[in-house]
């Protein structure tokens, strides 16, 4: 897999983040004196970005506030979150190995998320992933960000590696769409944020844990070399 470069969506994909980010907005919310919301209700705004999970969280407690007092409680969520990143957000089964074995391979490994670079790397380096990766772009790396397909390109270019010769793992629409757009294959995870179950979000493929990844990928490859017009 030498001439191979994998991206890796973060959240919800390669790390289970849902309690700490919940835990930021809630502790947002606080300073409104409004309740805590549920896991269950921000999972799937996760992949959105803190704002618009802050967002969606007063449109359930019925409690819109303007632009600005969002930017606000942005800065608490971000300041909060930034003290707590790894708390309780770990790799989900599987990951550690599954990276390791493709880094192992020769594989070139990259990250496209839609969290701000400078928390993605304080996550990764949290719990120890840091050093797999050969390039990371976050929302704020390049003017655009996922759905639209230069984030993604752009990830594969830091990495080093070639689109023609690269596959997107990811949890969620936008993950998909964005594979789509740039003509990457991409790997759906089950187990991530989306409330749509994602085989029916049209990826190439769907796994539900970390040991199927690499079949999936080799799959992939040899469906790619069949036709290499897919």
């Amino acid at each position: 897999m030498q001439d191979l470069t994998v991206v890796f969506d973060l959240d919800g994909t390669l790390v289970d983040t849902a309690p700490d980010l919940v835990g930021a907005t809630n502790h947002a919310l606080a300073d409104l004196g409004l309740p805590a919301v549920s896991a269950h209700l921000l999972r799937p705004w996760i992949s959105f970005g803190a704002r618009r999970m802050i967002v969606e969280a007063l449109v359930h407690a019925e409690t819109p506030r303007p632009d600005t007092e969002v930017d606000r409680l942005l800065d608490l969520f971000l300041g909060y979150y930034e003290a707590n990143i790894a708390r309780e957000s770990r790799p989900f089964p599987g990951a550690i190995e599954a990276i390791s074995t493709l880094q192992d391979s020769g594989a070139r490994l990259a990250v496209c998320t839609n969290k701000r670079a400078s928390l993605s790397r304080a996550l990764l380096s949290a719990l120890d992933l840091d050093r797999h990766f050969h390039g990371l772009a976050g929302r704020d790396t390049f003017p655009v960000c996922k759905p639209h397909p230069d984030h993604l390109l752009g990830a594969i270019r830091l990495a080093g590696g070639d689109p023609a010769r690269a596959i997107m793992i990811g949890d969620s629409d936008v993950d998909i769409r964005t594979a789509k757009a740039a003509h990457v294959p991409v790997v759906a995870v089950s187990f991530g944020y989306t409330e749509i179950p994602v085989a029916e979000l049209g990826p190439d493929r769907v796994i539900d844990h970390y040991n199927a990844l690499l079949p999936a990928i080799r799959d992939l490859r040899a469906a790619r070399e069949r036709n290499p017009a897919t």
